[in-house]
Protein backbone atom coordinates (compact mmCIF):
# COMPACT_ATOMS: atom_id res chain seq x y z
CA UNK A 1 0.00 0.00 0.00
CA UNK A 2 1.44 3.70 -0.97
CA UNK A 3 0.21 6.31 1.02
CA UNK A 4 0.52 9.80 0.51
CA UNK A 5 1.67 12.05 3.94
CA UNK A 6 -1.94 13.99 5.18
CA UNK A 7 0.74 16.78 6.36
CA UNK A 8 4.04 18.29 6.79
CA UNK A 9 5.00 20.55 10.02
CA UNK A 10 7.74 22.03 10.43
CA UNK A 11 10.00 21.41 13.66
CA UNK A 12 12.64 23.85 12.86
CA UNK A 13 16.54 23.43 12.15
CA UNK A 14 15.60 21.74 8.56
CA UNK A 15 13.54 19.16 10.91
CA UNK A 16 10.66 18.37 8.79
CA UNK A 17 7.31 15.42 10.53
CA UNK A 18 5.15 13.59 8.00
CA UNK A 19 1.93 12.55 9.29
CA UNK A 20 0.47 9.48 6.87
CA UNK A 21 -2.52 9.41 8.55
CA UNK A 22 -2.69 5.98 10.36
CA UNK A 23 -0.27 3.01 11.63
CA UNK A 24 1.91 0.66 9.66
CA UNK A 25 5.06 -1.34 8.80
CA UNK A 26 6.75 0.00 6.09
CA UNK A 27 9.27 2.56 5.02
CA UNK A 28 9.22 6.14 3.30
CA UNK A 29 9.81 6.38 -0.57
CA UNK A 30 11.69 9.37 -2.09
CA UNK A 31 9.86 9.51 -5.31
CA UNK A 32 11.98 13.07 -6.13
CA UNK A 33 15.36 12.11 -4.24
CA UNK A 34 15.87 14.09 -1.28
CA UNK A 35 17.95 17.54 -1.52
CA UNK A 36 21.18 18.51 -0.30
CA UNK A 37 21.74 18.12 3.50
CA UNK A 38 22.07 21.26 5.74
CA UNK A 39 23.89 21.77 9.50
CA UNK A 40 22.11 22.73 11.83
CA UNK A 41 23.94 24.28 15.00
CA UNK A 42 22.44 21.19 17.27
CA UNK A 43 21.24 18.06 15.93
CA UNK A 44 17.94 17.09 16.96
CA UNK A 45 17.74 13.87 19.34
CA UNK A 46 18.70 10.75 17.18
CA UNK A 47 19.37 12.61 13.80
CA UNK A 48 22.85 12.98 14.65
CA UNK A 49 25.36 10.25 12.77
CA UNK A 50 28.82 9.13 13.77
CA UNK A 51 30.74 9.52 10.54
CA UNK A 52 34.09 9.96 9.76
CA UNK A 53 33.61 14.03 8.78
CA UNK A 54 33.73 13.06 5.17
CA UNK A 55 30.45 12.68 4.57
CA UNK A 56 26.87 13.91 4.44
CA UNK A 57 23.96 12.71 5.56
CA UNK A 58 19.92 12.90 5.91
CA UNK A 59 18.44 10.89 8.88
CA UNK A 60 14.83 9.21 8.74
CA UNK A 61 13.34 8.67 12.21
CA UNK A 62 9.98 6.77 12.58
CA UNK A 63 7.54 6.18 15.50
CA UNK A 64 3.87 5.93 16.11
CA UNK A 65 2.93 8.47 18.35
CA UNK A 66 3.66 12.33 19.23
CA UNK A 67 5.36 13.41 22.93
CA UNK A 68 3.02 15.71 24.25
CA UNK A 69 5.55 17.82 25.63
CA UNK A 70 7.70 18.45 22.42
CA UNK A 71 5.21 17.90 19.54
CA UNK A 72 7.73 15.43 17.89
CA UNK A 73 8.19 11.57 17.63
CA UNK A 74 7.32 10.26 20.98
CA UNK A 75 10.94 7.83 21.16
CA UNK A 76 10.62 6.62 24.37
CA UNK A 77 7.46 3.87 23.47
CA UNK A 78 9.16 2.93 20.29
CA UNK A 79 12.21 1.67 22.51
CA UNK A 80 9.60 0.29 25.25
CA UNK A 81 9.75 -1.56 28.67
CA UNK A 82 12.20 0.78 30.17
CA UNK A 83 15.14 0.48 27.08
CA UNK A 84 15.71 3.76 26.79
CA UNK A 85 18.41 6.32 28.58
CA UNK A 86 16.16 9.63 28.93
CA UNK A 87 13.48 11.85 27.01
CA UNK A 88 11.48 14.77 28.47
CA UNK A 89 10.05 13.23 31.75
CA UNK A 90 11.63 9.15 31.17
CA UNK A 91 15.10 8.31 32.79
CA UNK A 92 15.68 4.38 32.97
CA UNK A 93 19.93 4.98 33.96
CA UNK A 94 21.31 6.86 36.51
CA UNK A 95 22.63 9.92 36.00
CA UNK A 96 26.19 9.55 35.17
CA UNK A 97 26.13 5.74 34.08
CA UNK A 98 28.11 4.88 31.37
CA UNK A 99 24.59 3.19 29.45
CA UNK A 100 27.01 1.97 26.63
CA UNK A 101 29.35 0.02 28.96
CA UNK A 102 26.23 -1.27 30.79
CA UNK A 103 24.21 -2.12 27.90
CA UNK A 104 26.05 -2.52 25.10
CA UNK A 105 25.18 -1.78 21.04
CA UNK A 106 21.07 -1.69 22.65
CA UNK A 107 22.12 1.53 23.31
CA UNK A 108 24.08 3.35 20.21
CA UNK A 109 25.55 6.76 21.24
CA UNK A 110 24.73 8.26 18.40
CA UNK A 111 20.40 7.19 18.60
CA UNK A 112 20.41 9.93 21.50
CA UNK A 113 21.03 6.71 23.75
CA UNK A 114 17.35 5.67 22.81
CA UNK A 115 16.34 2.37 21.12
CA UNK A 116 15.56 4.10 17.63
CA UNK A 117 13.94 3.41 14.20
CA UNK A 118 15.98 4.98 11.63
CA UNK A 119 17.50 5.10 8.00
CA UNK A 120 20.64 7.39 7.46
CA UNK A 121 21.35 8.40 3.63
CA UNK A 122 24.97 9.11 3.68
CA UNK A 123 26.83 10.21 0.74
CA UNK A 124 30.60 11.65 0.22
CA UNK A 125 31.09 15.20 0.29
CA UNK A 126 32.18 15.25 -3.17
CA UNK A 127 29.28 13.76 -4.24
CA UNK A 128 26.65 15.85 -2.39
CA UNK A 129 24.10 15.78 -5.44
CA UNK A 130 23.89 11.92 -5.29
CA UNK A 131 20.95 12.51 -2.96
CA UNK A 132 18.98 13.04 -5.65
CA UNK A 133 18.95 9.79 -6.52
CA UNK A 134 17.86 8.71 -3.22
CA UNK A 135 14.69 6.43 -2.59
CA UNK A 136 13.97 4.61 -0.82
CA UNK A 137 16.20 2.09 2.15
CA UNK A 138 16.06 -1.53 0.89
CA UNK A 139 15.72 -4.96 3.27
CA UNK A 140 14.33 -2.75 6.70
CA UNK A 141 10.93 -2.01 7.64
CA UNK A 142 9.83 0.36 10.55
CA UNK A 143 6.50 0.71 12.43
CA UNK A 144 5.05 4.17 12.09
CA UNK A 145 2.40 6.61 11.09
CA UNK A 146 4.75 9.51 11.65
CA UNK A 147 8.25 10.47 10.17
CA UNK A 148 11.31 12.96 11.03
CA UNK A 149 13.10 13.39 7.72
CA UNK A 150 16.35 15.99 9.21
CA UNK A 151 17.98 18.18 8.29
CA UNK A 152 17.22 19.41 4.83
CA UNK A 153 16.49 23.33 4.26
CA UNK A 154 13.02 22.59 2.94
CA UNK A 155 10.97 19.28 2.79
CA UNK A 156 11.59 16.33 0.96
CA UNK A 157 8.90 16.42 -2.17
CA UNK A 158 6.87 13.22 -3.88
CA UNK A 159 7.32 11.56 -0.43
CA UNK A 160 4.75 8.25 0.46
CA UNK A 161 5.01 5.70 2.58
CA UNK A 162 5.13 1.80 1.37
CA UNK A 163 2.96 -0.19 3.73
CA UNK A 164 4.31 -3.60 3.69
CA UNK A 165 2.60 -7.22 4.59
CA UNK A 166 2.98 -10.17 3.25
CA UNK A 167 1.45 -11.24 0.16
CA UNK A 168 -2.29 -13.12 0.82
CA UNK A 169 -5.61 -12.15 0.38
CA UNK A 170 -7.30 -9.73 2.41
CA UNK A 171 -10.89 -10.48 2.18
CA UNK A 172 -12.66 -10.26 5.38
CA UNK A 173 -15.27 -6.97 5.39
CA UNK A 174 -17.67 -5.49 7.79
CA UNK A 175 -19.87 -2.67 8.17
CA UNK A 176 -22.74 -1.21 10.36
CA UNK A 177 -24.71 2.19 11.84
CA UNK A 178 -22.59 2.31 14.81
CA UNK A 179 -19.28 4.11 14.07
CA UNK A 180 -17.57 2.76 17.44
CA UNK A 181 -18.18 -0.97 16.38
CA UNK A 182 -16.25 0.27 12.96
CA UNK A 183 -14.05 1.83 14.45
CA UNK A 184 -12.99 -1.33 16.77
CA UNK A 185 -13.40 -3.11 13.56
CA UNK A 186 -10.81 -0.60 11.36
CA UNK A 187 -8.11 -1.05 14.46
CA UNK A 188 -7.58 -4.00 14.44
CA UNK A 189 -7.56 -4.52 10.76
CA UNK A 190 -4.91 -1.98 10.92
CA UNK A 191 -2.73 -3.48 13.36
CA UNK A 192 -3.24 -6.89 12.16
CA UNK A 193 -2.27 -5.34 8.38
CA UNK A 194 0.99 -3.79 10.40
CA UNK A 195 2.28 -7.09 12.45
CA UNK A 196 2.23 -9.68 9.38
CA UNK A 197 5.60 -9.79 7.77
CA UNK A 198 7.04 -13.13 7.69
CA UNK A 199 5.63 -14.14 11.09
CA UNK A 200 2.56 -12.74 12.62
CA UNK A 201 4.55 -10.29 14.94
CA UNK A 202 3.41 -8.30 18.47
CA UNK A 203 4.29 -5.08 17.29
CA UNK A 204 5.82 -3.76 14.05
CA UNK A 205 8.85 -1.62 15.36
CA UNK A 206 10.44 -3.06 18.82
CA UNK A 207 10.39 -6.70 19.88
CA UNK A 208 9.17 -8.22 16.28
CA UNK A 209 8.48 -11.10 18.00
CA UNK A 210 5.83 -14.44 16.99
CA UNK A 211 4.15 -14.34 20.41
CA UNK A 212 1.51 -17.63 21.38
CA UNK A 213 -0.18 -15.94 22.86
CA UNK A 214 -1.06 -13.14 20.48
CA UNK A 215 -1.74 -15.77 18.42
CA UNK A 216 -3.91 -17.80 20.62
CA UNK A 217 -6.18 -14.99 21.52
CA UNK A 218 -6.62 -12.73 17.94
CA UNK A 219 -6.20 -15.44 15.39
CA UNK A 220 -10.04 -16.44 14.76
CA UNK A 221 -10.14 -12.44 13.81
CA UNK A 222 -7.41 -13.05 11.70
CA UNK A 223 -8.71 -15.61 9.94
CA UNK A 224 -11.79 -13.80 9.21
CA UNK A 225 -9.58 -10.57 7.46
CA UNK A 226 -6.93 -13.13 5.24
CA UNK A 227 -6.51 -16.20 3.54
CA UNK A 228 -4.13 -17.53 5.96
CA UNK A 229 -3.34 -21.11 4.90
CA UNK A 230 -0.12 -20.80 3.81
CA UNK A 231 0.84 -18.68 6.06
CA UNK A 232 -0.62 -20.18 9.16
CA UNK A 233 0.78 -23.19 8.14
CA UNK A 234 4.14 -21.43 8.46
CA UNK A 235 3.43 -20.23 11.59
CA UNK A 236 2.59 -23.73 13.17
CA UNK A 237 6.04 -25.34 11.25
CA UNK A 238 8.25 -22.52 13.39
CA UNK A 239 6.71 -23.48 16.76
CA UNK A 240 7.76 -27.41 15.21
CA UNK A 241 11.47 -26.31 14.36
CA UNK A 242 11.56 -24.69 17.90
CA UNK A 243 9.69 -27.70 19.91
CA UNK A 244 12.92 -29.23 22.69
CA UNK A 245 13.27 -32.61 22.70
CA UNK A 246 11.27 -32.82 26.14
CA UNK A 247 8.43 -32.08 24.05
CA UNK A 248 8.07 -28.56 25.23
CA UNK A 249 6.95 -25.66 23.08
CA UNK A 250 8.04 -22.40 23.29
CA UNK A 251 6.63 -19.28 24.27
CA UNK A 252 7.82 -17.02 21.04
CA UNK A 253 8.14 -19.63 17.93
CA UNK A 254 12.04 -18.45 18.81
CA UNK A 255 12.84 -19.33 22.18
CA UNK A 256 13.70 -16.05 24.37
CA UNK A 257 13.85 -17.18 27.90
CA UNK A 258 11.35 -14.67 28.07
CA UNK A 259 9.03 -15.96 31.26
CA UNK A 260 9.73 -19.70 31.59
CA UNK A 261 9.07 -18.77 35.39
CA UNK A 262 6.17 -18.51 34.72
CA UNK A 263 4.57 -21.80 33.41
CA UNK A 264 5.59 -25.16 33.46
CA UNK A 265 9.27 -24.51 32.76
CA UNK A 266 11.89 -26.39 31.19
CA UNK A 267 11.81 -24.19 28.09
CA UNK A 268 7.99 -24.22 27.73
CA UNK A 269 6.89 -20.60 29.16
CA UNK A 270 3.37 -19.36 29.68
CA UNK A 271 1.24 -22.40 28.98
CA UNK A 272 -1.29 -20.48 27.13
CA UNK A 273 1.18 -19.00 25.03
CA UNK A 274 2.44 -22.61 24.33
CA UNK A 275 -0.55 -24.10 24.25
CA UNK A 276 -0.86 -22.32 20.18
CA UNK A 277 0.44 -25.30 17.95
CA UNK A 278 -2.09 -27.90 18.27
CA UNK A 279 -5.20 -24.79 19.12
CA UNK A 280 -3.90 -22.68 15.52
CA UNK A 281 -3.63 -26.48 13.83
CA UNK A 282 -7.64 -27.13 14.92
CA UNK A 283 -8.67 -23.60 13.19
CA UNK A 284 -6.73 -24.62 10.66
CA UNK A 285 -8.53 -27.60 10.09
CA UNK A 286 -11.64 -25.88 10.59
CA UNK A 287 -10.74 -23.19 8.00
CA UNK A 288 -8.67 -25.18 5.15
CA UNK A 289 -9.14 -28.91 5.54
CA UNK A 290 -5.15 -29.32 5.28
CA UNK A 291 -4.82 -32.82 6.33
CA UNK A 292 -1.26 -32.67 5.33
CA UNK A 293 -0.80 -30.15 8.26
CA UNK A 294 -2.37 -32.30 10.88
CA UNK A 295 -0.33 -35.56 9.77
CA UNK A 296 2.76 -34.18 9.79
CA UNK A 297 2.47 -31.89 13.59
CA UNK A 298 0.55 -34.75 14.95
CA UNK A 299 3.56 -36.47 17.15
CA UNK A 300 4.19 -33.20 18.18
CA UNK A 301 0.98 -31.71 19.95
CA UNK A 302 0.65 -35.21 21.58
CA UNK A 303 4.34 -34.81 22.45
CA UNK A 304 3.60 -31.23 23.68
CA UNK A 305 0.49 -32.71 25.90
CA UNK A 306 2.69 -35.71 27.24
CA UNK A 307 5.43 -32.96 28.30
CA UNK A 308 2.46 -31.22 30.45
CA UNK A 309 1.13 -33.79 31.95
CA UNK A 310 4.61 -35.32 33.07
CA UNK A 311 5.62 -32.11 34.33
CA UNK A 312 2.35 -30.42 35.82
CA UNK A 313 2.28 -31.10 39.14
CA UNK A 314 5.61 -30.22 39.67
CA UNK A 315 5.46 -27.04 37.86
CA UNK A 316 2.60 -25.39 38.51
CA UNK A 317 2.11 -27.01 41.88
CA UNK A 318 5.34 -25.22 42.94
CA UNK A 319 4.61 -22.34 41.34
CA UNK A 320 0.71 -21.90 42.45
CA UNK A 321 -0.51 -24.51 44.43
CA UNK A 322 2.13 -24.80 46.74
CA UNK A 323 2.34 -20.83 47.63
CA UNK A 324 -0.99 -20.32 48.28
CA UNK A 325 -4.00 -21.57 49.79
CA UNK A 326 -7.21 -21.15 48.48
CA UNK A 327 -7.75 -18.55 50.68
CA UNK A 328 -4.71 -16.62 50.04
CA UNK A 329 -4.77 -16.74 46.94
CA UNK A 330 -4.90 -13.25 45.03
CA UNK A 331 -4.25 -13.95 41.23
CA UNK A 332 -1.53 -12.28 39.14
CA UNK A 333 0.77 -14.45 40.24
CA UNK A 334 2.80 -17.23 38.04
CA UNK A 335 1.99 -16.24 34.65
CA UNK A 336 0.88 -13.93 32.48
CA UNK A 337 -2.63 -15.04 32.13
CA UNK A 338 -5.51 -12.20 30.74
CA UNK A 339 -2.33 -10.22 30.48
CA UNK A 340 -2.97 -6.54 30.96
CA UNK A 341 -6.36 -7.11 31.77
CA UNK A 342 -7.62 -4.37 34.77
CA UNK A 343 -8.80 -6.60 37.03
CA UNK A 344 -7.12 -9.22 39.07
CA UNK A 345 -5.60 -12.27 36.68
CA UNK A 346 -6.32 -15.33 37.90
CA UNK A 347 -3.46 -17.57 36.26
CA UNK A 348 -4.33 -21.09 38.05
CA UNK A 349 -7.65 -20.77 35.36
CA UNK A 350 -6.28 -19.98 32.47
CA UNK A 351 -3.38 -22.51 33.29
CA UNK A 352 -5.43 -25.30 33.38
CA UNK A 353 -7.81 -24.08 30.79
CA UNK A 354 -5.00 -23.94 28.19
CA UNK A 355 -4.13 -27.78 29.68
CA UNK A 356 -7.70 -28.89 29.03
CA UNK A 357 -7.48 -26.67 25.58
CA UNK A 358 -4.42 -28.64 24.45
CA UNK A 359 -5.97 -32.34 25.21
CA UNK A 360 -9.11 -31.15 23.76
CA UNK A 361 -7.06 -29.92 20.63
CA UNK A 362 -5.19 -33.42 20.21
CA UNK A 363 -8.83 -35.26 20.76
CA UNK A 364 -10.27 -33.10 18.05
CA UNK A 365 -7.33 -33.70 15.28
CA UNK A 366 -6.39 -37.54 16.36
CA UNK A 367 -10.47 -37.95 15.38
CA UNK A 368 -9.82 -36.70 11.80
CA UNK A 369 -7.03 -39.45 11.63
CA UNK A 370 -7.12 -42.99 11.09
CA UNK A 371 -5.97 -45.32 14.25
CA UNK A 372 -5.55 -42.84 15.89
CA UNK A 373 -8.79 -44.20 18.70
CA UNK A 374 -6.23 -44.49 21.54
CA UNK A 375 -4.43 -40.94 21.25
CA UNK A 376 -8.42 -39.81 21.39
CA UNK A 377 -9.33 -41.40 24.78
CA UNK A 378 -5.74 -40.11 26.39
CA UNK A 379 -6.55 -36.85 25.36
CA UNK A 380 -10.58 -36.82 26.47
CA UNK A 381 -9.76 -38.09 29.28
CA UNK A 382 -7.19 -35.64 30.08
CA UNK A 383 -9.56 -32.52 29.31
CA UNK A 384 -12.33 -34.39 31.19
CA UNK A 385 -10.00 -34.63 34.17
CA UNK A 386 -9.10 -31.12 33.98
CA UNK A 387 -12.23 -29.69 33.58
CA UNK A 388 -13.77 -31.68 36.94
CA UNK A 389 -10.56 -30.04 38.81
CA UNK A 390 -11.68 -26.95 37.50
CA UNK A 391 -14.96 -27.40 38.44
CA UNK A 392 -14.10 -28.52 42.12
CA UNK A 393 -13.01 -25.32 43.14
CA UNK A 394 -15.07 -22.58 40.76
CA UNK A 395 -18.71 -24.58 41.08
CA UNK A 396 -18.97 -24.52 45.13
CA UNK A 397 -21.42 -21.96 43.78
CA UNK A 398 -23.00 -20.57 41.34
CA UNK A 399 -20.63 -18.09 40.61
CA UNK A 400 -18.41 -19.64 38.88
CA UNK A 401 -15.28 -18.15 41.31
CA UNK A 402 -12.38 -19.50 43.59
CA UNK A 403 -14.28 -17.09 46.39
CA UNK A 404 -17.70 -15.79 46.00
CA UNK A 405 -17.31 -11.91 45.40
CA UNK A 406 -14.42 -11.89 43.96
CA UNK A 407 -13.97 -10.57 40.42
CA UNK A 408 -10.76 -11.77 38.51
CA UNK A 409 -10.40 -12.17 34.58
CA UNK A 410 -11.16 -14.39 32.78
CA UNK A 411 -13.49 -15.90 35.35
CA UNK A 412 -17.40 -17.20 34.45
CA UNK A 413 -17.11 -15.72 30.55
CA UNK A 414 -14.12 -18.38 30.67
CA UNK A 415 -16.16 -21.08 32.16
CA UNK A 416 -19.20 -19.72 29.84
CA UNK A 417 -17.18 -19.53 26.55
CA UNK A 418 -15.37 -22.71 26.53
CA UNK A 419 -18.26 -25.33 28.32
CA UNK A 420 -16.25 -25.77 31.50
CA UNK A 421 -19.16 -25.01 33.59
CA UNK A 422 -22.04 -28.36 33.68
CA UNK A 423 -25.46 -27.68 31.35
CA UNK A 424 -27.38 -27.54 34.25
CA UNK A 425 -25.78 -24.84 36.13
CA UNK A 426 -24.88 -22.67 33.10
CA UNK A 427 -27.74 -19.80 33.73
CA UNK A 428 -26.94 -19.69 37.56
CA UNK A 429 -23.04 -18.96 36.16
CA UNK A 430 -24.37 -16.59 33.75
CA UNK A 431 -26.90 -14.77 36.13
CA UNK A 432 -24.29 -14.05 38.26
CA UNK A 433 -21.61 -12.58 35.40
CA UNK A 434 -24.64 -10.16 34.17
CA UNK A 435 -24.93 -9.18 37.63
CA UNK A 436 -20.94 -7.87 37.66
CA UNK A 437 -21.51 -6.68 34.34
CA UNK A 438 -23.98 -4.02 35.79
CA UNK A 439 -21.61 -3.00 38.81
CA UNK A 440 -21.56 1.09 38.76
CA UNK A 441 -18.95 0.95 41.03
CA UNK A 442 -16.06 4.01 39.91
CA UNK A 443 -12.64 2.49 39.80
CA UNK A 444 -9.59 4.81 40.31
CA UNK A 445 -7.22 4.38 37.83
CA UNK A 446 -3.46 5.52 38.70
CA UNK A 447 -2.60 5.89 35.74
CA UNK A 448 0.50 8.96 35.41
CA UNK A 449 0.03 9.21 31.22
CA UNK A 450 -3.90 10.15 31.95
CA UNK A 451 -3.28 12.19 34.49
CA UNK A 452 -1.09 14.50 32.55
CA UNK A 453 -2.80 14.28 29.39
CA UNK A 454 -5.73 16.17 31.54
CA UNK A 455 -3.59 18.63 33.22
CA UNK A 456 -2.59 19.85 29.60
CA UNK A 457 -6.62 20.45 28.72
CA UNK A 458 -7.63 23.73 28.62
CA UNK A 459 -10.14 24.76 31.20
CA UNK A 460 -13.58 24.41 28.89
CA UNK A 461 -12.08 20.53 27.47
CA UNK A 462 -11.58 19.78 30.95
CA UNK A 463 -15.00 21.28 32.45
CA UNK A 464 -16.57 19.15 29.48
CA UNK A 465 -14.82 15.57 30.58
CA UNK A 466 -15.48 16.47 34.26
CA UNK A 467 -19.37 16.92 33.53
CA UNK A 468 -19.20 13.39 31.28
CA UNK A 469 -17.95 11.86 34.43
CA UNK A 470 -14.70 10.59 32.82
CA UNK A 471 -12.71 12.45 35.40
CA UNK A 472 -13.33 13.82 39.30
CA UNK A 473 -11.88 15.94 41.50
CA UNK A 474 -9.84 15.15 44.26
CA UNK A 475 -9.48 18.22 46.52
CA UNK A 476 -10.50 21.77 46.74
CA UNK A 477 -8.12 23.33 43.88
CA UNK A 478 -10.63 22.84 41.73
CA UNK A 479 -8.54 22.58 38.73
CA UNK A 480 -7.29 19.59 36.46
CA UNK A 481 -4.10 19.15 38.32
CA UNK A 482 -6.15 17.69 41.46
CA UNK A 483 -7.75 14.73 40.09
CA UNK A 484 -8.89 11.17 39.69
CA UNK A 485 -9.64 9.25 36.69
CA UNK A 486 -12.44 6.87 37.21
CA UNK A 487 -13.54 3.94 35.00
CA UNK A 488 -16.57 1.53 35.79
CA UNK A 489 -16.63 -1.94 35.17
CA UNK A 490 -20.46 -1.10 33.19
CA UNK A 491 -20.13 -0.53 29.77
CA UNK A 492 -16.59 -0.93 29.86
CA UNK A 493 -13.78 -2.76 28.52
CA UNK A 494 -11.50 -4.15 30.92
CA UNK A 495 -10.27 -7.51 30.14
CA UNK A 496 -7.42 -8.46 28.77
CA UNK A 497 -5.91 -10.31 25.87
CA UNK A 498 -7.56 -13.30 26.40
CA UNK A 499 -11.56 -11.97 27.99
CA UNK A 500 -11.79 -9.26 25.56
CA UNK A 501 -12.99 -12.62 23.31
CA UNK A 502 -14.80 -14.48 25.95
CA UNK A 503 -16.51 -12.04 27.65
CA UNK A 504 -18.79 -10.87 24.76
CA UNK A 505 -19.18 -13.62 22.69
CA UNK A 506 -20.61 -14.80 26.14
CA UNK A 507 -22.78 -12.11 26.70
CA UNK A 508 -24.04 -12.16 22.84
CA UNK A 509 -24.24 -16.24 22.64
CA UNK A 510 -26.14 -16.44 25.95
CA UNK A 511 -28.88 -13.93 25.54
CA UNK A 512 -27.44 -10.95 26.50
CA UNK A 513 -26.28 -9.20 23.37
CA UNK A 514 -27.06 -6.08 24.56
CA UNK A 515 -24.25 -6.09 27.47
CA UNK A 516 -22.08 -6.83 24.82
CA UNK A 517 -23.15 -4.07 22.69
CA UNK A 518 -22.72 -1.51 26.00
CA UNK A 519 -19.27 -2.87 26.50
CA UNK A 520 -17.75 -2.51 23.20
CA UNK A 521 -19.70 0.84 22.70
CA UNK A 522 -18.93 1.89 25.42
CA UNK A 523 -17.39 5.71 26.01
CA UNK A 524 -14.34 6.83 27.82
CA UNK A 525 -11.40 4.71 29.66
CA UNK A 526 -11.62 1.98 28.99
CA UNK A 527 -12.75 0.92 25.69
CA UNK A 528 -12.05 1.55 21.82
CA UNK A 529 -14.05 4.65 22.11
CA UNK A 530 -10.93 5.87 24.42
CA UNK A 531 -8.75 4.83 21.79
CA UNK A 532 -10.26 6.04 18.96
CA UNK A 533 -10.72 10.03 20.35
CA UNK A 534 -6.88 9.64 21.61
CA UNK A 535 -6.46 9.33 17.45
CA UNK A 536 -5.24 6.20 17.26
CA UNK A 537 -5.04 4.24 14.08
CA UNK A 538 -4.00 0.70 14.92
CA UNK A 539 -4.54 -0.79 18.62
CA UNK A 540 -3.30 -0.27 21.78
CA UNK A 541 -1.44 -2.86 23.53
CA UNK A 542 -2.76 -1.57 26.78
CA UNK A 543 -6.31 0.26 27.04
CA UNK A 544 -4.06 3.17 29.02
CA UNK A 545 -2.27 5.67 27.19
CA UNK A 546 0.97 4.39 27.67
CA UNK A 547 3.52 7.17 26.56
CA UNK A 548 7.00 5.00 27.92
CA UNK A 549 6.07 1.46 27.77
CA UNK A 550 3.34 -0.23 25.94
CA UNK A 551 2.73 -0.19 22.03
CA UNK A 552 0.72 1.78 20.20
CA UNK A 553 0.04 -0.60 17.35
CA UNK A 554 -0.45 -4.47 18.79
CA UNK A 555 -3.22 -6.42 17.59
CA UNK A 556 -3.07 -8.13 20.85
CA UNK A 557 -7.10 -7.07 21.58
CA UNK A 558 -7.98 -8.03 18.42
CA UNK A 559 -10.47 -10.88 19.41
CA UNK A 560 -13.12 -7.72 18.86
CA UNK A 561 -13.07 -8.15 15.59
CA UNK A 562 -13.83 -11.84 15.01
CA UNK A 563 -17.08 -11.59 17.76
CA UNK A 564 -18.01 -8.16 15.52
CA UNK A 565 -18.51 -10.73 12.36
CA UNK A 566 -19.47 -13.73 13.87
CA UNK A 567 -21.98 -12.24 16.67
CA UNK A 568 -22.76 -8.79 15.42
CA UNK A 569 -22.77 -9.71 12.31
CA UNK A 570 -23.68 -12.86 12.73
CA UNK A 571 -21.54 -15.13 10.04
CA UNK A 572 -19.00 -17.55 11.11
CA UNK A 573 -17.94 -20.89 10.76
CA UNK A 574 -20.16 -23.87 12.13
CA UNK A 575 -19.03 -25.41 15.45
CA UNK A 576 -18.44 -28.56 13.08
CA UNK A 577 -16.93 -27.25 9.60
CA UNK A 578 -14.15 -28.47 8.03
CA UNK A 579 -12.35 -26.90 5.17
CA UNK A 580 -15.22 -23.73 5.77
CA UNK A 581 -17.79 -25.75 3.77
CA UNK A 582 -20.92 -25.08 6.80
CA UNK A 583 -21.16 -21.90 7.97
CA UNK A 584 -23.48 -20.28 10.40
CA UNK A 585 -25.92 -17.56 9.92
CA UNK A 586 -26.86 -16.14 13.47
CA UNK A 587 -27.34 -12.40 13.92
CA UNK A 588 -27.54 -12.32 17.98
CA UNK A 589 -30.29 -9.25 18.67
CA UNK A 590 -29.82 -6.76 21.04
CA UNK A 591 -32.42 -7.20 23.85
CA UNK A 592 -33.62 -4.58 26.81
CA UNK A 593 -32.57 -7.01 29.68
Amino acid sequence: ERLAPESIKNLGDGRWLFDFGKAMSGVLRFDAGLPNPIVPETYPRSHKLETKGEEEFITVVYGDSIQMETGDINLIIVAGMGLHDGGPREQSKGEGEDTQKTAGPCFPCDHGMVLTQRDAFVVPKTSSGRFAHARQPLFTSHGFRFAEVCCTKDPPQAVHAIAYRSAFAEWGEFHSSNVLLNGAYELSRNALNSNMLGTQTDCPHRERMQYGGDLVANSPASLHFFDLSAFYTKVVSDWIDSQWDNGAYTETSVYQDLNDGEGIGHGAGETIWASLPPVLTVRHVQHYADMQLVESTFDNHVKWMNFLVANWDAGIGELIEKKYSESEYRGNDGGLGDWLALAPRDTWLTHHAYLMASARAVAYLANRMEDKDGDVAVARGLADKVQKKINSLYMKNDAFSLREGVDWTPGPDLGLFARIVPGPRRCAVLKGMVRLSGSDEAVIWPGEEERLFYQHLTPSAFKKMLERGKVRLDGTNGDNDDLDIIWKRRNSMHEGILAVRYKLKAFSDMGFHSIALAKATGEGFPGFEYMLSHNATALWESWWRSENVFSRNHPMLGAVAEWLVSSVAGVSLAPTAIGGKQLLFWPRRPTSA
